[in-house]
């Protein structure tokens, strides 16, 4: 897979959700994301069976590389190599790390959720990860029994890891400039963008967070 030249990875990263959205509506949701500036689209199905999966997925690969996005898959190697994804998301039971790789190739962005262990981090890091997360870190509706991350847990990565640190959990207008003062350089966020009606406004604020705190 050759990686267009886009952005590192930074900023909004938004991520589907079956109970917010449907086959009939999650193109014009994630457009809407996109519109308003999100860098990053995680595509996330639990529910759905393998041919509207890649269906699903092969439209919002077209969308994302329309507005110079990057297109991630969780946790379905499979499903990423079918679409050609930029990458994967994996988590601690999900596909191993060496075997995302071998399967994608080089190019292939592969992040990996971290929790609220920077030794994990640290790990995947010399594993070939190419971004870690850290979370949750508000009550999320998506996770609720996620373990709970502490805001020190991003600093603290920050002086030690090379690769990008993407915050999850709970993250809202709101909360996000905490984490992203603390060193996140992205927030990855499902109700604080989709369970919206402006989605694009709401995307567009949390955005805009980055950008401030580029200038300090």
């Amino acid at each position: 897979m050759t990686q267009p030249t886009y952005k590192p990875l930074s900023g909004l990263y938004v991520i589907t959700d079956t109970q917010l959205m449907n086959s009939s509506n999650i193109l014009a949701m994630v457009e809407q994301a996109l519109l308003g500036g999100a860098q990053i689209v995680q595509f996330r199905d639990k529910v759905n069976n393998p041919a509207i999966k890649l269906e699903l997925a092969t439209k919002l690969k077209g969308l994302c590389q329309n507005y110079q996005a990057w297109f991630i898959i969780n946790d379905d190697i499979q499903l990423a190599k079918n679409v050609q994804a930029h990458g994967i998301h994996i988590g601690k039971n999900d596909a191993d790390i060496t075997l995302a790789r071998e399967k994608l190739g080089p190019n292939a962005i592969i992040g990996v959720s971290c929790y609220n262990d920077i030794n994990r981090a640290k790990k995947m890091q010399s594993l070939g990860a190419n971004y870690v997360a850290f979370g949750r870190f508000y009550p999320s509706k998506t996770k609720p029994n996620a373990p709970q991350a502490e805001i020190s847990t991003l600093t603290i990565a920050k002086q030690q890891l090379q690769i990008p640190i993407v915050a999850i959990g709970g993250i809202t207008i709101d909360n996000a400039h905490q984490l992203i003062e603390a060193g996140a350089d992205s927030v990855a966020v499902i109700q604080g963008v989709f369970a919206h009606k402006d989605i694009q406004q709401k995307a567009k604020k949390i955005q805009l967070l980055f950008e401030q705190n580029n200038q300090h």
